[in-house]
């Protein structure tokens, strides 16, 4: 099971580098166009995604199908959710607004079959997304083949951030850069992170250091993640399907509008007699 977690071996590698992308819209036709753009891992966000329990089944099953590691953001630390992300067949869960190291051993308690937690076991499902292995190879293999990720994003969490990494069981700090901002005092606006939250995510990747768990962060554009990747993070998003669709969309009006209205400038002035192209005469 381990060989089929794509994201568990390139965190295994020298540098540990990866790079995901964030689903937030549902459907398996979207999860296969981004597995398939050469990502690691996609995020199926049921936390603030449009994402249901039904979609997420189908949408981890076809990223797992191309080949990368389907994570899952659960909406809240609550067992059940834990026990639905991966009874799916997903390859990690992330877990948001964590506060204390025992919110961490909670999250462990539901993530790990027995004699480590308390998983229950019984789905017929998540053999598939690692390959085929038996129901008793998945029971056997489950606990040291899956990633138990949480979210550094509220105040509490950064205080007690030294005693959650040091949580047997956790494998990723992640950094939820909004909502910590907001929980500090200092939310992103415009773009701008205020100098005490770049200290407070220096922070958390230096604590995942000194315990040797593996740091997170999510990003909103490539060149924004490769400047985290140089600080050291390992797991970083890139982008998401919304902010790339938004993005694309925008752009591509504001340059059709550019190109309309300097051609008729152009027109008005004698410059130009006509409007070629795929709808020019």
């Amino acid at each position: 099971m381990q060989a089929a977690n794509r994201l568990q071996k390139a965190l295994r590698t020298s540098s540990g580098l990866s790079f995901g992308a964030w689903q937030m819209l549902p459907g398996s036709n979207l999860s296969r166009m981004i597995a398939r753009s050469g990502y690691d891992w996609v995020l199926v966000d049921t936390e603030h995604g449009n994402i249901d329990d039904s979609a997420m089944h189908e949408s981890v099953a076809a990223i797992a199908g191309c080949g990368v590691s389907p994570i899952v953001r659960i909406a809240a630390n609550e067992g059940w959710m834990v026990k639905r992300a991966l009874d799916s067949g997903a390859h990690g869960i992330l877990v948001p607004l964590l506060y204390t190291p025992g919110d961490a051993k909670k999250l462990v308690q539901s993530a790990k079959f027995p004699p480590r937690g308390q998983r229950g076991f019984g789905s017929p499902f998540p053999m598939e997304q690692f390959g085929g292995p038996t129901g008793q190879e998945y029971l056997q293999q489950a606990n040291d083949s899956l990633l138990t990720m949480v979210q550094i994003e509220t105040k509490e969490a950064l205080e007690n951030v030294d005693e959650i990494a040091k949580v047997d069981g956790i494998d990723v700090l992640f950094v939820g850069p909004y909502d910590l901002g907001n929980n500090i005092g200092h939310p992103i606006l415009d773009g701008v992170i205020h100098e005490e939250l770049k200290n407070a995510i220096a922070k958390i990747l230096q604590v995942a250091k000194e315990n040797n768990k593996k740091s997170g962060i999510y990003c909103i554009s490539g060149d924004q993640a490769r400047q985290y990747a140089d600080q050291g993070f390992h797991m970083i998003s890139v982008v998401g399907d919304v902010v790339s669709l938004q993005t694309h969309l925008t752009s591509q009006l504001s340059t059709a509008k550019g190109s309309y209205v300097h051609s008729a400038l152009n027109m008005a002035k004698g410059g130009a007699s006509k409007i070629t192209g795929a709808y020019g005469r």
